[in-house]
């Protein structure tokens, strides 16, 4: 089955055996009656399993060539089911250059239990060997990263987890699974924040994650139940609903995210334009290679780092909405700033290129020509 059917159909077959819906019925029931103690037909009770959450599972791991899916109650709740997966002493290596709430889990309560972080720039994956000790148990990528769009050789990391027996864990929510497919390139474990761009119209919070082996999937299934993050069947119906169209969306992101980092790239008053699709982009011919297109992000540097003038740019926004986020058909932007990154230290954020001039772009499927004209009007 190919990409474009595995979203509209993937893990799907026999969805409602009762009456034969189209669509996987919203079972919003917190229990499930037994023919007797143990006896039932599947489900017992909704933490543990609910068959509109099951169907989202099995569609997770259908979309991203894995075997088992497992769905949360945001991004944030499946990256800390994987933490779980860790004791004190533990370390993990992940990339410098990721989501604020990423970074503010890690360092304001994950290592508040013993486990340490080394935060390693990976536009060189083989950077990534000289942090690696006999405590290292994961290597965590994010890759576009957030907001800076740098690209990571998945590949290349993955045969270097291989080599030390690590888990790779891959944040491809900037990326979708149209875009890439890091079970594919070697990771162990995928991880969306099904929020952006798989339920693509900002209707709804929740995170996922993927992955192939049946033990693993195991620990995460008993973390899962175990620590109670799911979503609850309504939300699973919109995501379910999301992912139908994912494939055409993501076209429509792709082609309007080109058109304008061209605009970008080209107006006197933009000192820089992050977007992957550049040759002059770091690491461009790894995301040719490891990715279908460059997506719909894009972040770019005001000339003379002028916090107040990208101030002003965001505000005079029209068709671009100011707001947290991304992934949805609208476009939307951001300040990383003082916005998705305030979480980071200023000295930390300027070290990585995160200035406060920074905006950064979810560029929406609307009329592209609309979109131009509103930020030549917002810019000035």
């Amino acid at each position: 089955m190919k990409f474009n059917t595995k979203t509209i159909h993937g893990g799907q077959e026999n969805i409602d055996p009762a009456y034969g819906s189209v669509m996987p019925p919203i079972y919003q029931t917190s229990t499930f009656s037994q023919t007797t103690p143990g006896k039932h037909k599947g489900f017992e009770y909704s933490r543990s399993a609910n068959p509109t959450r099951a169907a989202l599972e099995a569609a997770f791991a259908s979309i991203e060539n894995g075997k088992f899916g497992l769905a949360f109650g945001s991004g944030l709740a499946a990256i800390d089911a994987v933490m779980k997966l860790f004791k004190p002493g533990d370390e993990i290596i992940t990339t410098n250059d990721l989501y604020g709430g990423t970074y503010r889990l890690f360092t304001k309560i994950i290592e508040g239990f013993g486990i340490a972080f080394h935060f390693v720039g990976m536009n060189n994956a083989d950077t990534i060997e000289t942090y690696i000790n006999k405590n290292t148990k994961l290597i965590w990528v994010e890759t576009p990263t957030n907001p800076l769009l740098n690209i990571v050789d998945i590949k290349k990391v993955a045969s270097i987890a291989k080599k030390h027996k690590l888990l790779l864990a891959v944040d491809n929510t900037f990326a979708s699974p149209y875009l890439q497919q890091p079970l594919d390139l070697g990771a162990d474990i995928v991880m969306h924040s099904a929020t952006k761009y798989l339920g693509g119209h900002s209707d709804v919070v929740m995170g996922g994650l993927i992955v192939s082996d049946k033990e693993l999937a195991d620990k995460l299934y008993f973390i899962q139940n175990a620590s109670g993050a799911v979503c609850g069947p309504q939300d699973s119906f919109l995501v379910l609903r999301g992912l139908k169209t994912l494939h055409i969306r993501m076209q429509r992101h792709c082609e309007n995210g080109k058109a304008i980092a061209e605009y970008l790239a080209q107006h006197p008053k933009i000192e820089k334009v992050y977007w992957p699709g550049f040759e002059t982009h770091p690491n461009h011919s790894i995301a040719k290679e490891q990715m279908k297109d460059f997506g719909g992000m894009i972040s770019f540097v005001t000339k003379g780092n002028n916090y107040n003038e990208a101030i002003r740019i965001v505000e005079n926004l029209k068709i671009f909405t100011l707001a947290e986020s991304l992934g949805g058909v609208e476009s939307l932007a951001g300040h990383p700033a003082s916005m998705t990154h305030a979480s980071i230290p200023k000295e930390e954020r300027e070290k990585l290129g995160v200035v406060d001039s920074l905006i950064r772009l979810s560029v929406g499927i609307e009329d592209v020509e609309d979109l131009i004209a509103d930020l030549k009007q917002a810019i000035g």
